[in-house]
């Protein structure tokens, strides 16, 4: 797949280049065909031919920035749609086209019938089968209650209700072994096989990291979708964060934005509402209490006593407390709606002290 994928890049590319005109999709599955019947390339026909269109029909579909080549040593995938594969429940097989039978560790009991299928090999050399089903939507029982998430870095979140989510940076627990390892590899020959195995080292702790973090990610998703109504988030221009390069490591090790998107996906799965409050609400500088906001108030300065009531604040949890209060506002305002978007103008009622 990742010669037919950096092949159709080149092709389009070029094309764009020397006549100013894109390569559709109808074109380049003709010139795949051609490319096949090569002699340098008639390897090609030992492919399932369902894998070869799928590796470049993303080139058109307008969901992802422009592709990159892909690298032999990086993440692999085969798409395969319902003609390229069959499955039997009761045996719990799979069989791909021109592969045969895969043994699987499944890990999951019944499965339906998949809809399609993927293969995965990541940059440690492990292999993954990724299936595609229908399920019925998740149904958790309304609770009526709401709450405001505030996210961070110190702590992943503070939630209005005064609890705090520690943030268990995955990436800088395992720091060590990646320097100790990468070192070593920028010491052996290019080429070699012991380099080969410290890649697949460095590789297996970038996924073991990976996995730690979207396995927490779940647990925490799925317990606020779980536990309440209506969740209340900031939203948050996380690209531009990271531009931070004080911030970048310590941000990016949280995944902000990721656990923003799971609570998003399972909410509107379970029928919960999510609000997304606009990124310019002054939601750590306002007060809580009397709804006055400070002009100035430093990252570092984690706690806050309001000059008009002489209220104590907490940073993370008055922010929490006014995503709710925005929060609440918009959605009663707006009933049945499943996705809404509270924008500054809209909490103004809470800013006239400004």
């Amino acid at each position: 797949m990742r010669f037919v994928w950096n092949w159709a890049l080149r092709m389009c590319s070029d094309d764009a280049y020397r006549a100013g005109e894109r390569v559709g999709y109808a074109e380049t599955d003709q010139r795949l065909t051609a490319l096949k019947h090569r002699p340098d390339t008639v390897w090609l026909n030992e492919v399932a031919s369902v894998c070869l269109q799928q590796a470049f029909a993303h080139f058109f579909d307008k969901r992802a920035a422009y592709p990159a080549v892909k690298r032999k040593v990086a993440r692999q995938s085969a798409n395969y749609t319902s003609q390229g594969f069959t499955s039997d429940a009761a045996t719990r097989t799979l069989n791909l086209a021109k592969i045969g039978a895969l043994k699987v560790r499944w890990s999951r009991g019944a499965i339906p019938v998949p809809l399609s299928v993927r293969l995965i090999r990541t940059a440690s050399g492990r292999y993954f089968v990724s299936l595609i089903v229908d399920v019925a939507p998740v149904e958790y029982p309304n609770t009526g209650a709401a709450v405001g998430v505030d996210f961070g870095v110190a702590r992943l979140a503070t939630l209005s209700s005064g609890e705090r989510v520690a943030n268990p940076k995955h990436g800088a627990r395992h720091e060590h072994n990646l320097v100790r390892y990468q070192r070593r590899m920028a010491r052996q020959v290019k080429g070699s096989n012991r380099r080969e195995r410290t890649r697949q080292l460095i590789a297996r702790i970038h996924e073991r990291i990976a996995d730690s973090r979207k396995d927490a990610l779940h647990k925490f998703s799925t317990d606020l979708v779980r536990r309440f109504d209506v969740i209340c988030l900031e939203d948050l221009n996380v690209r531009g964060m990271v531009k931070n390069h004080h911030l970048a490591r310590a941000l990016s090790d949280a995944a902000i934005g990721q656990a923003g998107r799971m609570i998003k996906e399972k909410a509107e799965r379970a029928g919960k509402t999510v609000v997304r409050i606009d990124r310019f609400y002054p939601s750590s500088k306002t007060c809580s209490s009397c709804g006055h906001i400070l002009l100035t108030l430093a990252l570092s300065q984690r706690e806050w006593t309001c000059p008009e009531c002489g209220a104590r604040h907490d940073r993370d949890l008055n922010a929490a407390l006014n995503l709710l209060a925005v929060g609440q506002t918009v959605t009663a305002h707006g009933d049945g709606v499943r996705a809404k978007r509270a924008t500054a103008r809209a909490a103004s009622g809470r800013r006239s002290a400004n």
